[in-house]
């Protein structure tokens, strides 16, 4: 059977989601818990990367399971939660269609980017501290503009193996409540960097260093070297994952 397992991450002391052969992931740290657990070979697989020190507030990966009463275990997640270390947390586990994918079945994504611009010792870890001023409002306005574009090469990561640039950005919108800022942007995809890049692109319109114009240009001209400096993954989060509800079957509660 397979199942879809949502979580959440604080990315700090970890190399991003996806496995690699030096550095400490998330999918190998949550794939040994599964295995071990269960008691079985278990391969897991997310609906996309994070980069390093990125964390996760909804995540999904699924995984397949040859026990046909997994789904019967309403201990399983709190089984997990004892053995996973403190900043990976499972929320839920779902039973899905076999042919279910946790990464090309997603619908939309969405990502907060924070900054906080006054100093405070307990947001270091999540948000970047950015003390300068900003027009929210221009940002928001080079903010409404992306939704009108599909390539977004000019904030891509360069010498990826994605076969297209392309994205449908539903939502991008700066928010802003006392020192603290909020950048949520929602799409069908992102590219790797893009929500980092955007961001500090944007934050070059907000200190009035380049006009609505200059970044109308810049995703046009489908350069990176173009675009602003990639803010620090600490302030960024994936916040929502969208699926087809007719993919899922049961929850398991904990």
């Amino acid at each position: 059977m397979r199942y879809f397992i949502q979580l959440s991450y604080k990315g700090t002391k970890y190399c991003g989601w996806q496995i690699q052969p030096n550095g400490n992931t998330i999918q190998e740290v949550v794939t040994k818990a599964l295995s071990t657990i269960l008691r079985e070979k278990i391969d897991l697989t997310g609906a996309g990367r994070t980069d390093t020190g990125v964390h996760a507030l909804f995540y999904i990966a699924h995984f397949d399971s040859e026990n046909t009463e997994l789904h019967t275990d309403t201990n399983l997640i709190f089984k997990l939660n004892g053995y996973l270390p403190k900043d990976i947390s499972v929320h839920l586990i779902s039973v899905v269609k076999p042919d279910a994918n946790a990464r090309f079945d997603a619908i939309s994504r969405t990502y907060v980017y924070y900054i906080h611009q006054q100093k405070d010792p307990f947001l270091e870890e999540i948000s970047w501290y950015y003390p300068h001023k900003l027009t929210i409002d221009l940002m928001n306005q080079a903010s409404e503009i992306l939704l009108g574009y599909n390539d977004f090469t000019s904030f891509s990561k360069l010498h990826t193996d994605v076969k297209t640039n392309n994205c449908k950005i539903f939502h991008a919108q700066w928010k802003k409540e006392n020192y603290k800022l909020e950048f949520e942007i929602k799409a069908d995809r992102f590219l790797r960097n893009m929500v980092r890049a955007i961001v500090g692109t944007l934050i070059d319109v907000g200190k009035n260093k380049i006009t609505l114009d200059d970044f109308i240009e810049i995703i046009e001209n489908k350069n990176r070297n173009d675009a602003g400096i990639s803010v620090p993954a600490h302030g960024l989060f994936l916040t929502k994952i969208e699926y087809p509800e007719n993919i899922f079957y049961k929850n398991l509660s904990s």
